[in-house]
């Protein structure tokens, strides 16, 4: 008789264990967007797999992750071994944007003569509108191309992704006087839906000064979807122009979220004066301090060699600036760009950056770059290297390979390895976990800057998108945000896909959590793919993984010489 267990996110078929038929991926009742998924599992090598009927390719071990496509509403997967039989669910869904037929759908402000813009996700038709107080105004079928998911960079897909039932119709319109306009309402054929929220035009002659109570995350639109602008310290002022939802946007461009403003209702924009501009040269940082009769919204740019530093609503009068000469910054230029917005450019004493912090000390902006390290000659003494083995605990198990070994798993032991390594070498190594508990992103994220190491590497092993190809894809990729980690992620994508003679996935920009950190480099490592089946067979190999911390111990310390120049 088939017995059916589940274990977490593992299904088992069957009573026995290592013989049994297992399903990790996808788990049970899964629900997806993607046009197709994978199937992560493994069974016995002697007896073969067949998945809807086809026999499916599989590693020596008996590994197996083949595709299947997927059609809108429920998918039944039929997943057969010897006498064990298993039957999944896969239900196939559209994209929560296609849910609401109206967007925006929630309470909306813009200022007089701005575009009220709207788009509706329906069914070809003809004679959309949109009605809004005493406007009624047209919505024309979308000219925009449309664009792959960002998850298609990581699948390697030239498809898209999004499924094209509903067509796109979009329209805008401009009102001139401040007021409540009411809820929008979207027409078409005989069918008529009401947006619960409400739109109003602002009253330009009183519009609220934002504060920042803590350090805000700025972006080029409202929502998390938009691209993370320079966070903006905390203390920081501007004139709110618009809302959509729970954001705002300030008159320098970028978005907050509510919760992370006061608000006060004034009759003047901030605005600011800059003077005195003067530098501190401490043992590590090299502080420089913008005494401004205002905090206003700052951009922070990185090149190689260069931090720019952009101020907005600010009139520079720094006649005289003191910058003497330091570890860190060879000389400067400014520049009052627009008569609102100035720019200091600060050039270093070489191409790599090392990090920077940035906050307001009352009206005071103060700008700190991190000094170079200095590597002996023959060993890492006074190197600080801070390692994240990622996940851990009960709750955040990571990616499965095929037999369920979670990702968190062998994460910690290369980890610990590589440092073991290093501190041999005589380098300081902080680890954020050194046993399997939780530790959240942002207790890691905490422990970067609180530490302040001189680089940070964040340890995973890989897994894909549901729309993509568990079989074909393998290999070592890297991730990197600030541009001052971008040579650290180039020199280790190489040095360990050459040294350890393993495929490279590629070097990726990505927006992810441990590689935002700006006190130091930091990148995000992941070391192959769980979900290959015979990737995984050399990820869990207690030789390889001895091998494979050998190398990113001996890559670590290449890259330090080689950035601070000490052979």
């Amino acid at each position: 008789m088939t017995r059916w267990l589940i274990a977490g996110g593992i299904l088992l078929v069957g009573a026995e264990s290592a013989a049994a038929l297992q399903v990790v991926y996808p788990p049970v009742n899964h629900q997806t967007t993607a046009p197709q998924i994978f199937l992560i599992g493994t069974h016995r090598p002697t007896e073969p797999v067949r998945v809807n009927g086809q026999v499916v390719l599989r590693s020596p071990a008996g590994h197996f992750a083949p595709s299947i496509p997927l059609a809108l509403g429920d998918n039944p997967v039929q997943i057969q071994a010897g006498t064990q039989n298993l039957t999944l669910n896969i239900r196939r869904t559209l994209p929560p944007g296609q849910a609401t037929p109206l967007i925006p759908a929630v309470d909306v402000a813009y200022l007089p003569g701005e575009p009220l813009c709207f788009e509706a996700m329906i069914p070809p038709t003809d004679g959309v509108k949109i009605s809004l107080g005493t406007w009624q105004f047209e919505l024309f079928p979308s000219l925009a191309t449309p664009l792959l998911g960002n998850d298609a960079v990581l699948i390697n897909s030239g498809k898209d992704i999004i499924p094209a039932n509903n067509t796109k119709y979009r329209g805008c319109l401009r009102v001139g006087a401040p007021g409540l306009l009411g809820q929008p309402e979207l027409l078409w054929g005989t069918q008529r839906w009401r947006s619960p929220g409400t739109v109003t035009i602002l009253d330009p002659n009183r519009l609220p000064v934002a504060t920042l109570t803590s350090e805000g995350i700025a972006r080029t639109g409202p929502s998390t979807d938009y691209s993370r602008l320079t966070p903006l310290p905390a203390g920081t002022q501007d004139q709110v122009i618009a809302q959509v939802g729970d954001w705002v946007q300030l008159r320098y461009g970028g978005w907050v979220q509510l919760r992370q403003v006061t608000r006060q209702v004034t009759t003047y924009p901030p605005q600011s004066i800059l003077r005195g501009v003067q530098s501190r040269i401490g043992q590590d940082w090299t502080e420089i301090h913008f005494p401004l009769t205002t905090a206003i919204p700052i951009e922070i740019h990185q090149e190689p060699g260069v931090v720019h530093l952009t101020l907005w609503h600010t009139t520079a009068q720094t006649d005289t600036i003191r910058l003497d000469n330091g570890a860190a910054v060879r000389t400067f230029t400014w520049q009052q760009r627009t008569p609102q917005q100035v720019r200091y450019s600060f050039y270093l004493k070489g191409d790599q950056a090392w990090g920077y912090r940035v906050h307001y000390q009352d009206n005071v902006l103060i700008l700190a770059l991190r000094h170079p390290p200095q590597v002996p000659a023959n060993s890492l003494r006074g190197i600080k290297i801070l390692l994240d083995p990622g996940h851990g605990g009960n709750a955040d198990l990571g990616a499965l390979g095929p037999d369920g070994t979670p990702e968190k798993q062998v994460n910690l032991p290369v980890s610990l390895g590589v440092a073991e390594r290093l501190r041999h070498r005589g380098a300081e190594v902080i680890v954020t976990r050194t046993t399997d508990v939780d530790v959240g992103l942002a207790a890691r994220v905490a422990q970067i800057q609180t530490q302040q190491p001189h680089l940070a590497l964040s340890i995973h092993y890989n897994a894909l998108p549901d729309a993509g190809n568990a079989w074909e894809t393998q290999g070592i990729g890297t991730f990197w945000y600030h541009q001052q980690s971008h040579n650290l992620a180039v020199f280790l994508q190489h040095y360990l896909t050459q040294k350890a003679q393993r495929p490279s996935y590629g070097i990726f920009w990505n927006n992810l959590a441990l590689t935002r950190p700006t006190v130091c480099p930091a990148v995000l490592l992941e070391l192959g793919f769980m979900i290959h089946p015979q990737e995984f067979e050399w990820i869990i190999d207690p030789q390889a993984q001895i091998k494979l911390a050998q190398t990113l111990a001996d890559g670590i310390e290449s890259w330090l010489r080689q950035a601070v120049g000490t052979k």
